[in-house]
């Protein structure tokens, strides 16, 4: 039975930047990337060396400690480099990319018709596995669990988020083709949430086989993690699955075309982008092709993903594996006199959560924001902003707290199964005190993983 959900909490933070409706196709990168860093906890293990030649759907590594789900190379080339950190940790595989790709037949499959452990095998042996997703602890799911639900949230509500009305325009088939396949994958529902406010696109609304939930409110209300709490909540001992909307996408194509398939179109926003559209690539892409001549002068700080909980990456960087969004904003890290622009300034074009400055006058004005953190780290205190952006029945300050002091029993009683890193974003965001919260989360997860499953 589907559900209408109505939020008060949350903030949205109007930034200047939102992305043209127009597409156009980015210029293919020389060189791509997979990361093992994007796949929290993953140690890999290397199917390929440097000099190999793959193709679209080659698997380049697996998870060792998990050797059936496996990772494949977005594009066809040469492996480039396996680039190492501290501890000969992998950071990245870089492929050096054909002028045009050549795919491995990784042969089709009806996705309305086979079975479970046919599309479990499939997606497993295609490299497609890495898209599913769970919770608890936000990471790469694992095969052999059984989800109760499976969820896909059809918006980010995130500040310049990409629209998905808009991005999957038009792939009703390949959509429906991975609800299909997702559905197989669990006895209970597959969730399919919009938002209750809009008109959703018809791949969305003629979606068959899942059960369509609207949800309305502020950011976070388009995260899956708000939507799974207060439509089908996680519990001890209990899996959901998560997949994101342009990922099911993806599934569909690979598993009904049999080629690894994995373009995909990402929103280029920011104050700091010239022309901000919506552009056609592929994953593992190369910031500075996604990004060709349409940054502004100065210093600015690119993110793969959104301002609130994406990664800062360099422009000789790559996109995150699970990424839909690029982000360019000021550095902000000039100084700032203090009667102007600093803490006693009048605040113009600041923005504020409070009516310490005059932004309450003008709800519907966007800003340029920057990275500056407008204060140092200090000691955690309790000032109740936390709750005002948090949708959650759960108190976030005392949760982050009893991680802060590895306190297992006083975690789970407050919640800790039922959140990932990102829906703290806000909360790391509105903290007085400044505390890495999303960092802090995801600390405690880690503990969760090892000695609570």
């Amino acid at each position: 039975m589907s559900r209408t959900i109505k939020l008060r909490k949350g903030l949205d933070i109007k930034l200047i930047g939102e992305a043209d409706k127009v597409k156009s196709n980015a210029e293919r990168s020389s060189v791509f990337a997979v990361k093992p860093p994007d796949f929290h906890g993953l140690v890999p293990k290397m199917a390929v060396k440097v000099g190999d030649k793959v193709q679209a759907g080659s698997i380049i590594f697996a998870n060792k400690y998990k050797e059936d789900v496996k990772f494949a190379s977005p594009v066809s080339g040469e492996i480039a480099e396996i680039v190492r950190g501290e501890k000969r940790r992998i950071l990245a595989v870089t492929i050096k990319a054909d002028a045009e790709n050549s795919y491995a037949d990784l042969g089709g499959i009806d996705t309305a018709g086979a079975s479970a452990a046919d599309i479990k095998a499939k997606m497993l042996a295609c490299g497609l596995w890495p898209f599913v997703k769970m919770r608890p602890i936000d990471i790469v799911a694992n095969p052999d669990d059984e989800p109760k639900a499976i969820f896909i949230s059809a918006f980010d509500s995130a500040p310049l988020a990409p629209d998905y009305d808009f991005v999957l325009h038009g792939e009703n088939e390949a959509f429906q083709a991975g609800l299909n396949a997702l559905a197989t994958l669990t006895k209970g529902q597959v969730h399919l949430t919009m938002r209750g406010t809009s008109n959703p696109d018809a791949v969305f609304t003629g979606a068959k086989g899942v059960q369509q939930n609207k949800i309305s409110g502020k950011h976070p209300v388009g995260n899956v993690g708000t939507q799974i709490h207060h439509i089908d909540p996680v519990n001890k001992g209990e899996v959901v699955w998560t997949v994101n909307a342009q990922d099911v996408a993806i599934i569909g194509r690979v598993l009904t075309s049999g080629k690894f398939d994995t373009s995909k179109v990402i929103a280029v926003t920011g104050s700091e982008v010239k022309t901000p559209k919506y552009v056609k690539t592929q994953i593992g892409t190369s910031m500075a092709d996604v990004l060709t001549d349409n940054v502004k002068e100065g210093n600015v700080r690119h993110i793969s993903g959104n301002v609130l909980s994406g990664e800062k990456v360099e422009l000789d960087g790559f996109l995150g594996y699970y990424d839909s969004h690029v982000t360019v904003i000021p550095e902000g890290d000039e100084p700032k006199f203090m009667l102007t622009k600093g803490w006693m300034g009048p605040g113009i074009g600041k923005f504020s959560i409070n009516r310490s400055y005059f932004n309450w006058l003008m709800p519907s004005k966007k800003y340029a924001l920057d990275t500056n953190l407008n204060g140092e780290v200090r000691n955690f205190v309790v000032t109740g902003e936390m709750e005002k952006v948090f949708p959650f029945d759960i108190y976030p300050m005392h949760l982050t707290k009893a991680v802060m002091y590895n306190d297992i029993d006083l975690m789970e009683n407050l919640g800790i199964y039922e959140v990932a890193p990102e829906d703290f974003a806000l909360c790391e965001f509105v903290c007085t005190s400044k505390v890495n919260i999303q960092e802090t989360i995801r600390e405690g997860l880690d503990v969760i993983l090892e000695e609570c499953m």
